[in-house]
């Protein structure tokens, strides 16, 4: 059975391929720190494929001078050691299994790991342009099949290698005839095996994508959003009519494998018949002529049936290890991937912050295809890039924000509003100019230092599938509950854990769908409370609250932003009449600047939009 493994590859993308040598010394460099169990590994197969070789042996014996002499005390001591050859190849076995998986999950984590680490520190433009589910899979089966490919694989080509040597040699010992008979028989396993494989990997092919198409259609419609859409537009039944048409498909594939693997097994089985009868024929014809012994026929007949296998695995070897390796090649596709957003050779911790933010000249780009992304986790779709680059979303701004002051930024949709905020904190680096935070150019400075001094409340927030606390605390890790309950209080949530049925061991479920989106985001304001950064970056903090929710939170934040810097990004002008200067944005471009009065007076963008709001 296990030569159905030889069957089911699929070599369409390994025709004509070859190895890359980077590309197997890069692999057999993860393995390194297994190099011990890595020798064991293989010594436990050599010895375990040594001692199979030990029944034949003594049935042979056993029948040409044993049972002729009547000596049953050299009986006894040989089917003792046939039982003793058994025990210790099963403990072999054993220990082939124990280093097969020290090997297989150490290199498991260790791949899972890095990627997870390389991810997390990619530029946000790699998340907004890889698909989740193909990123997941990464980690997932394209890991466990890069571990395969060093135990599975190579324990595979190794055993079948000393199998089938060690058994040859012994074959030929015995007679040279019954061993070219039994090569010569190969062709009857190969080429069948050829062409089943064939029709075995369409089918193979074919039910990945029909699971695919399943699997897609279960994640995006058992979601909380997936979920609603299909109750209020009514779509049950249309839903479980597609999905039945997708499982009856892997239904039938399934059964056409089934049947088709059955059949070809009984055909392999039989042609298997068809190589001992052989050897029986010519092997009791040699026994007749006197040739060799009845005992050579029976461990010949019992040895030719050892080579089969191997022979039929090595000869579609270069498959397995190439379909092995593109494991390895897709986790090393994203461990190598560029992260444009690291700190410099010489960055520097930002500490004892004031507070200072400074825009000098910057312009802004979004990066195009292929910049900090991995095409393979993409969409699918062609992005075309544009002949003179990408184009430009901020033109040379210029704004200071002085320690401890107010700034709005306001605009229409599209101005720019939401990319300043995404450069300052560096989740983007600026294509032109310069941002500073107390005199240093943030690319000077280490990212974690930049990011502690800086709090950010989105204007969608993010809660984790956990309770209450953990939202919280994944600010702080070390906040205790009263400091919990101070943030929530300055955030006019307090109330709302109170009434929760577990107070903060409340799940709020997948994306905080438990919660309203205004109680959404005074949790998301609470978190940046409790971290208690110099810098706040409001990003339409408010803009999901009623008026008078908007009041309270705006009373909280009056007090609690008091005596730090803060950027206010606010669609709604009546939350940032307060602020100490707005900052009007159009298309990329700094239009205005002033206090709520003076912008009034000037009777520009910002009177316009506000004059738009008030008689609405």
């Amino acid at each position: 059975m296990q030569m159905m493994r030889m069957i089911h590859q699929d070599p369409s993308n390994t025709e004509g391929a070859s190895l890359d040598r980077a590309l197997v010394r890069r692999v057999f460099s993860w393995t390194t720190k297994y190099r011990v169990q890595l020798v064991g590994f293989l010594v436990a197969i050599v010895i375990g494929s040594l001692l199979t070789l030990v029944p034949p042996l003594v049935f042979k014996s056993i029948i040409d001078n044993t049972l002729p002499e009547g000596d049953s005390s050299m009986l006894a001591v040989q089917a003792l050691l046939v039982v003793c050859a058994a025990i210790a190849a099963t403990v072999a076995s054993l220990f082939e299994r124990y280093w097969s998986s020290r090997i297989g999950e150490g290199l498991i984590y260790d791949l899972r790991v890095a990627l997870f680490d390389h991810v997390q520190r990619m530029p946000l433009q790699f998340f907004t342009r890889s698909q989740t589910g193909a990123l997941i899979s990464r980690l997932n089966n394209d890991v466990i099949g890069a571990q395969r490919a060093v135990t599975g694989t190579l324990g595979t080509v190794v055993s079948n290698v000393i199998t089938l040597v060690i058994t040859l040699i012994a074959m030929v010992a015995l007679d040279w005839r019954v061993t070219i008979v039994s090569v010569v028989l190969l062709p009857l396993f190969l080429i069948p095996a050829k062409r089943v494989g064939k029709r075995l990997q369409s089918y193979t092919r074919e039910g990945m994508q029909l699971n695919a198409d399943m699997n897609a259609q279960m994640t995006e419609r058992f979601g909380v959003a997936g979920a609603l859409l299909v109750k209020l537009f009514g779509r049950h039944e249309d839903e479980t009519d597609t999905f039945s048409e997708r499982a009856a498909g892997v239904r039938d594939i399934g059964v056409r494998t089934a049947m088709f693997t059955r059949v070809f097994m009984a055909a392999m089985t039989l042609v298997g018949a068809i190589g001992v009868a052989a050897v029986y024929w010519l092997g009791g014809r040699s026994v007749i002529s006197g040739a060799i012994t009845a005992g050579s026929l029976v461990a010949l007949a019992t040895l030719v049936t050892r080579i089969y296998e191997p022979l039929a695995q090595l000869s579609n070897a270069r498959v397995d290890v190439m379909s092995a390796f593109v494991s390895f090649e897709r986790v090393f596709e994203v461990l190598d991937a560029p992260n444009p957003i690291v700190d410099a050779p010489d960055a520097v911790e930002l500490d004892r912050v004031v507070g200072h933010i400074r825009l000098e000249g910057v312009q802004f780009s979004y990066p195009g295809a292929g910049e900090g992304a991995v095409a393979s986790l993409e969409t699918g779709a062609i992005e075309r890039e544009h002949p003179e680059g990408p184009p430009v979303v901020l033109h040379d701004l210029d704004i200071d924000i002085p320690a401890g002051s107010t700034v709005a930024l306001v605009g229409p949709s599209g101005a720019g509003k939401s990319t300043v905020a995404n450069l300052i904190p560096r989740l983007y680096d600026v294509s032109g100019g310069s941002i500073s935070v107390d005199g240093h150019d943030v690319r000077d400075l280490t990212l974690s230092s930049l990011r502690r001094a800086i709090g950010v409340v989105a204007q969608d927030p993010h809660l984790f599938h956990a309770s209450v606390g953990d939202n919280l605390r994944y600010a702080r890790p070390d906040a205790t509950d009263d400091e919990m309950r101070e943030a929530c209080r300055s955030a006019r949530i307090l109330d709302v854990v109170d009434a929760l049925p577990d107070g903060f061991d409340t799940m709020v479920g997948e994306r905080g769908y438990r919660l309203s989106g205004g109680e959404k985001q005074r949790f998301a304001i609470a978190r940046m409370l409790l971290k208690d950064p110099e810098v706040v970056v409001l990003d339409e903090a408010t803009s999901s609250l009623d008026a008078e929710n908007e009041a309270a939170i705006r009373a909280a934040l009056d007090t609690a932003l008091l005596g730090r810097t803060a950027l206010v990004i606010a669609h709604r002008l009546s939350t940032v009449t307060g602020a100490d200067s707005i900052v009007v944005l159009d298309r990329g471009r700094v239009v205005e600047q002033g206090t709520h009065v003076e912008l009034l007076e000037a009777k520009g963008l910002y009177a316009e939009l506000y004059t738009t709001l008030v008689s609405t």
